[in-house]
């Protein structure tokens, strides 16, 4: 019995993210001075991605 596509994973993320991770977000906020050390990093703004 073969497995179904939708069990397969491809390695990758095959859909291109709109949103940062966290550590992506963090580092973003750094850059624009939005975020210091010892600030809280549970419930920061969500980022879209810059193309």
């Amino acid at each position: 019995m073969s497995q179904h596509g939708s069990f397969k994973t491809g390695g990758r993320i095959k859909s291109k993210r709109n949103v940062l991770k966290r550590f992506e977000r963090i580092e973003r906020l750094k850059k624009e001075g939005k975020w210091k050390e010892g600030d809280k990093v549970l419930g920061l703004p969500k980022l879209k991605r810059e193309e």
